[in-house]
């Protein structure tokens, strides 16, 4: 049950491995549901939350206290924190309930050149496990351990006293089935680059006589060029996303303070359209063998295409873009700076995914040294990510000095 599982999800991953009919590039699969579509996309691992901190809030994060994590979900974030350097570690056992051997790792670290100015370099690795390679007969023609790697290197600006700006380099390396070939297909690793662009707002205020802070972050993550497992005719979108998040955090007294946060998110690749079918069930194709699309627009285009046509795509116009927008809601409990309680929700659209889950954790600070943990519950039963637990472990030493040089002095 365990290989036929993980060899499904391998599959899935490269589904222009086995499909009856391609056009253009793109992959057809007859039979196809004409009221969930689904976007699917390569490495979805980049859309993973990395870190427990994020992943007890309901997933957001693009506008929340910046940490050593804010490299994933806002750059921008890190030219406002307030230490010189620091890094983290995060583990998560990944469909744990289903398979005792599949994790992601995350590795990020920052160091603050000046008052206003941040680097960071963080790295992501999603073991898959171990599968093992059969013929049509059964016999066993190897063993591997697919794995994705990214590698980012960050820089954030302040430009002006609460606001700032980040950029991101990526490198992105997916090796799902090694160099595997036999006689209808021939893998091999898929390789790309992408980059990041995100902003970041904060800004003091007074609020029913408590000190609090209101935040507005957004970030267009992942974006790069297409990622092919076989050939330059058989290419898939990363998961270039679009994320809008706004926190307001508030102290309730000396030892007490609460955040409010919520994140928009969207992916920025096509949306599938409906093909047409004839009489017979048979996929209709024009005079030169290409599918004739019923509803929506060809998802065959290039990135900028892609990207900035994704807003209007939707075969069902924009009730069906409403239904792209996937939203977490989290809460953060702090006292006195030490211990912290967190819980949020994460909802998407039935059509698009549905996936809907709850999730809870703490965290624990002291002096330089801190520790999260996250839980993660779908509001289905039996569900893949039932049980899905986070572990971070964060260090963040020495306080920026105000005296520090400002660069735009």
């Amino acid at each position: 049950m365990k290989f036929v599982f993980r060899i499904s999800l391998i599959v899935a991953c490269i589904t222009f491995l086995h499909v009856e009919l391609v056009a253009q590039g793109q992959a057809i699969i007859s039979g196809q549901d004409s009221t969930r579509r689904v976007i699917t996309t390569a490495v979805p691992f980049l859309t993973i939350a990395p870190d427990a901190r994020s992943g007890a809030m309901g997933d957001v994060g693009a506008a929340i206290s910046p940490d050593a994590n804010a490299s994933y979900w806002n750059a921008s974030k890190l030219a406002l924190i307030d230490k010189k350097f620091g890094f983290s570690l995060a583990y998560t056992p990944w469909l744990g309930k289903i398979i005792n051997d599949m994790s992601i790792s995350y590795l990020s670290g920052y160091y603050k050149i000046s008052r206003e100015q941040a680097v960071a370099m963080s790295l992501r690795y999603f073991d898959l496990g171990d599968i093992f390679f059969t013929d049509e007969f059964g016999v066993n023609n190897g063993q591997f351990s697919p794995r994705e790697v990214a590698i980012d290197a960050t820089y954030a600006r302040l430009l002006a006293e609460n606001f700032s700006i980040g950029v991101a380099i990526r490198y992105i390396h997916s090796n799902l089935t090694g160099n595997f070939s036999s006689s209808t297909i021939e893998a091999r690793p898929g390789n790309s680059v992408a980059a990041d662009i995100s902003m970041f707002w904060s800004k003091d205020l007074m609020f029913s006589g408590a000190n609090s802070n209101i935040a507005f972050g957004g970030s267009i993550t992942n974006i790069g060029a297409k990622l092919s497992y076989s050939d330059e005719n058989n290419k898939d979108f990363i998961p270039t996303n679009l994320r809008l998040g706004t926190a307001f955090k508030t102290n309730l007294d000396p030892f007490n303070t609460l955040t409010i946060a919520i994140d928009f998110n969207k992916l920025m690749v096509p949306t599938p359209p409906v093909y047409q079918f004839n009489n017979d069930g048979s996929l209709a194709t024009d005079q030169d063998g290409n599918p004739i699309i019923a509803r929506g627009k060809d998802p065959d285009r290039g990135l900028l295409s892609g990207m900035f046509g994704s807003f209007a795509d939707a075969p069902d116009g924009f009730s069906e873009e409403i239904q792209e927008i996937m939203i977490g809601l989290g809460l953060e409990y702090w006292y006195n700076n030490v211990f912290a309680a967190r819980a949020g929700y994460f909802y998407e659209n039935v059509n698009k995914g549905n996936r809907k889950y709850f999730t809870m954790g703490v965290g624990f600070r002291y002096q330089v040294f801190g520790i999260d943990f996250a839980y993660l519950v779908p509001t289905e039963q039996n569900h893949p990510l039932s049980e899905t637990l986070r572990f971070t472990l964060i260090f963040d030493f020495d306080h920026v000095a105000a005296k520090d040089e400002s660069v735009t002095d």
